[in-house]
C-alpha cells in the first residue's frame, strides 16, 4: 500500500483480516485442486490472549493443504470437525497418518463409523509412524514463524481469522488452487 502511496494504519489492516479473511478462506476451500489419498493430520500450539490454542491441521502425503481448524482447547470433537470437513471438500481417503493423540484416534473412529451406517464397508486406515508424520510438523513451522513474528493476538476471532488468512497465502504458494474459477467475494454475503 505504501508502494501506492495509500496511508493506513496496522489497526485499519487487522480489521481487514479479520473481516475478510474467513470469507476469502471459504471461498478458496472450494477451489483447491485434488489431493492425494493418503493423509496426514496433528496439531501444534500457539498463544491467543496469554493462553495456548491448538491450529489442527490436515495435508496430504505431497504436502498439500487439506484443512486447519484453530481450537481453543484438545478435546475429542476437534478432530472430527477437521476430519469432516476434509471429507467434504477432498473425498474419501485410503489411510491417515496421526500423532500419539488419543483425540485423533476418536476422530476416525467417528469418521469410519458413518460409512458402515451407509452401507460401505471400507475404514480408513489409521497409521502411526513418526518419520511420516513429520511432514505436517513441517508445515506447521511455516504458520508459527509467523505468529513470532505478529507476537501474537489478542483475542481468538482475531487470531482464527489471522489463520486462515496465513493458510491461504500458503495454498496459493504451494500452488493449489485451480484457476478454471473465477475468484469473488462480490457474491458472498458480508456480515
Amino acid at each position: 500500500m505504501a508502494g501506492r502511496r495509500v496511508r493506513a494504519d496496522h489497526a485499519t489492516l487487522d480489521r481487514w483480516v479479520a473481516k475478510y479473511a474467513p470469507l476469502i478462506a471459504s471461498k478458496a476451500r472450494r477451489r483447491t485442486a485434488p489431493t492425494d489419498r493418503s493423509w496426514r493430520m496433528d496439531e501444534t500450539c500457539i498463544k491467543v490472549t496469554g493462553e495456548w490454542t491448538f491450529p489442527c491441521r490436515a495435508v496430504d502425503k505431497h504436502g498439500k493443504t487439506l484443512d486447519f481448524l484453530l481450537s481453543k482447547r484438545r478435546s475429542k470433537t476437534v478432530a472430527p470437525r477437521v476430519f469432516a470437513r476434509a471429507l467434504k471438500m477432498n473425498g474419501r481417503p485410503r489411510k491417515i497418518v496421526i500423532g500419539k493423540r488419543r483425540a485423533s484416534t476418536v476422530g476416525i473412529t467417528a469418521i469410519n463409523r458413518m460409512p458402515k451406517r451407509f452401507g460401505c464397508p471400507i475404514p480408513i486406515e489409521m497409521v502411526r509412524i513418526k518419520h511420516l508424520h513429520n511432514m505436517v510438523g513441517q508445515d506447521h513451522w511455516t504458520i508459527r514463524k509467523r505468529i513470532r513474528r505478529m507476537h501474537g493476538s489478542k483475542s481468538f476471532p482475531s487470531a482464527s481469522a489471522t489463520l486462515e488468512g496465513i493458510e491461504v497465502a500458503n495454498l496459493i504458494r504451494k500452488g493449489q488452487m485451480r484457476p478454471d474459477q473465477e475468484f469473488d467475494l462480490e457474491s458472498s454475503q458480508v456480515t
